[in-house]
């Protein structure tokens, strides 16, 4: 495989921040005039990293929240249908019970010597004992339901207070990308023509390197059918817009890129960058192949897929859009191969 290229150290955020300007439609606001434009994209880079990590946050706590809401419909469904059984069961109880008492429930032994036809009542009396046995029987089995359909009343009950906990999670990160994001964009309107046009160099700098031609997909190496089919549905997304929480098909945050992708190749993939770093066997970086994934941070807060060529293809963030960039763009690389 080709040589994975270092370009200059520019962060992805930095390299989008000039694009997330003008997508942001920003509105002008003051400076922090004890800033400088360089203490302004740190900031802006810090930022958006910081919420690409709440997105994330937001992605996992949104999918368990799914999960509960399906696992919560089934409980009331069971516990629903445990309810119909029971009464069925109470309705034959009493059935009988009622029977019994308008027969006048005599005692058997005056019953036995009152009778015209002793063999005939001792007949009845054997079916009666049977009855009765039966109906002991169903007793058990109407309290060990009414005990089951108490415990899954008190399961359904956990699970719809976890769904709310969970709930309040997803909102808890949704506020928080909001909020940096908003954050990001007031820094953004801040800057002057001039210091705008510093951050375009900056950004192309950090992008010299990809100017060349993707590599033909007959050029992907010896990867499986399936990895291949995952690049390919990568690059047909390149140029889509970032939106966080999004899994295609028109725009995607960076693990919903991942998804997919190798949804497109037939291969379910966990929600989270974080879930996703853990969803194969670990490689070298230096023995990537295209289809790899590719999480970056101590956190695996960004992801991208291996194209071949030293370039990833990935979702950058909210302002930029899928592209490629330089597999080394950030720190803490993993590669995943699954």
């Amino acid at each position: 495989m080709a040589s994975h290229r270092r370009p200059a150290r520019v962060t992805v955020l930095t390299a989008a921040a000039a694009t997330a300007a003008t997508a942001f439609g920003a509105v002008p606001a003051s400076a922090d005039p004890s800033g400088t434009p360089e203490a302004t994209r740190a900031t802006v880079d810090r930022l958006f990293e910081e919420a690409e990590q709440a997105t994330e946050g937001y992605n996992k706590a949104d999918e368990k929240a799914d999960t509960l809401r399906r696992t919560v419909s089934q409980a009331q469904g069971s516990v629903a249908r445990g309810q119909e059984r029971i009464n069925r069961m109470r309705g034959a109880l009493g059935s009988v019970a009622g029977a019994q008492y308008r027969s006048g429930g005599i005692d058997p032994a005056l019953a036995l010597l009152l009778s015209a036809d002793p063999d005939s009542y001792l007949d009845r009396a054997s079916v009666l004992d049977r009855v009765a046995a039966r109906q002991g029987v169903a007793l058990s089995r109407l309290q060990r339901e009414q005990q089951r359909l108490n415990q899954e009343r008190t399961e359904a009950g956990r699970l719809l207070a976890e769904l709310e906990r969970s709930r309040t999670q997803v909102a808890l990160h949704k506020r928080t990308v909001e909020r940096k994001l908003a954050e990001a964009r007031r820094l953004l309107a801040s800057l002057t023509e001039e210091e705008r046009a510093d951050f375009d160099r900056a950004s192309r700098s950090g992008r010299a390197a990809l100017d060349e031609e993707p590599p033909p997909l007959a050029d992907l190496g010896p990867v499986s059918s399936r990895a291949a089919a995952a690049v390919i549905a990568a690059r047909s997304a390149i140029g889509r817009p970032y939106v966080w929480g999004a899994t295609g098909p028109s725009a995607f945050d960076c693990s919903g890129l991942m998804v997919w992708s190798y949804r497109q190749a037939g291969i379910s993939l966990p929600r989270t960058s974080q879930a996703q770093r853990s969803a194969g066997r670990h490689v070298p970086l230096s023995q990537a192949q295209p289809g790899d994934l590719v999480t970056y941070r101590s956190d695996a807060s960004h992801v991208g897929i291996y194209a071949g060529n030293g370039q990833v293809i990935h979702a950058p963030y909210p302002g930029a859009r899928v592209r490629y960039d330089p597999v080394g763009m950030m720190s803490h690389v993993t590669v995943t191969r699954v």
